[in-house]
This record gives structure tokens, sequence and C-alpha cells, in this order.
């Protein structure tokens, strides 16, 4: 039994995060409705994995169940996403300073490994573009880099040692466009480059114990990527 609840637990989890990254991607703009029907039938799933996973997404904010007319999208604003962007700098550069006098070296040694893993992602996306006839999947590449650059971020946040932060920058990251940052960033290699550079001056602050180096280059990180994302949003408007 508690087998069979948590597979369903996980497919709302899936069909929730699916749709989410629909949003924060521009594919289900804001005022999209979402028809559970239709949902169920493209998924092949029945109703109520889809309505649990609606609710889910309503408790995120980013739908309203509305009488009569069912869920429809309520994406972030730019100025909402830019308000979202100017929090998370500031949460994540707490992060990084705390990490940079907490890190113990087992954790240090961690977030060299991501760092590696992140360069090395970048290093595979310039060698398969450039490479004539080389076949190339700009989806799974990009993840790849994802995992990585998520890699570091909460390598930092776990060095940090501070659980309430933790779970403030998880609620944040629920509710705005990361994927969007993602889909960004991915166009350009130069961009990825850039985020590859500005991890590898954080990771040396955090090596040398400086926090108050590390917290300021963390900021400057996470609001350089939100500059990007709020000016594509607003492209978009």
């Amino acid at each position: 039994m508690t087998e069979v609840m948590e597979g369903q637990r996980a497919l709302v989890d899936k069909l929730a995060a699916t749709l989410q990254a629909r949003m924060l991607s521009g594919q289900l703009v804001s005022g999209t409705r979402l028809r559970q029907a239709a949902l169920a039938e493209e998924f092949g799933v029945s109703r109520t994995p889809v309505r649990e996973a609606l609710r889910k997404l309503q408790a995120e904010g980013l739908i309203e169940l509305r009488p009569r007319r069912g869920a429809l999208v309520c994406a972030p604003s730019p100025r909402e996403i830019r308000d979202a962007y100017e929090v998370r700098a500031e949460l994540e550069g707490l992060a990084a300073g705390l990490a940079a006098r907490r890190i113990q070296q087992q954790q240090l040694d961690a977030l060299h490994d991501a760092q590696a893993e992140f360069r090395e992602a970048l290093e595979r996306m310039i060698e398969l573009r450039s490479t004539p006839g080389t076949a190339f999947d700009p989806g799974v590449e990009t993840e790849r880099w994802v995992h990585a650059n998520d890699g570091f971020h909460q390598a930092v946040q776990t060095a940090a040692a501070n659980a309430v932060l933790v779970r403030t920058l998880l609620h944040l990251h629920r509710s705005f466009p990361r994927d969007l940052t993602r889909t960004v960033l991915s166009e350009s290699v130069a961009l990825l480059a850039d985020n590859v550079h500005e991890h590898e001056a954080i990771l040396d602050a955090i090596e040398r114990r400086d926090a108050t180096e590390a917290r300021a280059l963390m900021v400057e990180h996470v609001r350089h990527s939100g500059a990007l994302v709020t000016v594509r949003l607003e492209q978009r408007v």
C-alpha cells in the first residue's frame, strides 16, 4: 500500500514538474487554460493525478483554479522575476559567505568535483557545436550543464550548514523560472563560459575562506543571471 502511495506521489510530482517547466520556459503563457481531460490523455494517466498536480501548482502560485473556468496559468511577470532574483541573490550570497567560514575539507572536495563537472559540461558543449557532422542533442547537453550547475550551488548551500536558509532557497527556486535561465544561457556558449568563470571565482574565494568576497561574488553572479532572464521575459511581453 505504501509503495502504491509513493508511486502516486511520484507521478503527481512528475506531472507538476513537467507543467511547471512548460510555464517557466514560455510554452504555456499566462492565461492558458489547462484542461484535465486533455492533460490526462496526453500523459496517459487518469484525471486524479492530474487534478493533484494542478493543486500542487496552485499552492506554488503558478496557476489559478477558477469556478467553471478550470485551471489558468498565471506566469510570473518580469517585475516578479526581478524581485525573486534580488531575493535569491542575497540568500545565495549569504550561503556563500557562510560556506567560506564553515566549509569542511570533504565539502570543499565536493565543491571542486561539482565545478569540474560544470567545466567539462561546457567544454563538451563547445566541442560538439564546433565539430561538423557530430550528433548533437542540445536538450541532453543542456541537462548535463544544468545538473552540474545545480550541483555547484547545492554544494555551497550544504557547506553553509544552515537548514533554514536551504529550505528558504528551495521554496524560492520552485516559484521562479530557473528553466528560463537554462534556456537563455544555453543559447550562447559565451554566456555559459562566463557562468563557469564566475563559479571559479566563487570557489576560489570560498577556498581562501574569504567570506566577504565569496558573498559579493555570489550576489553578482545570481544578479547577472537574473538580468538576462528578465530581459528575455520583457521581450516576450
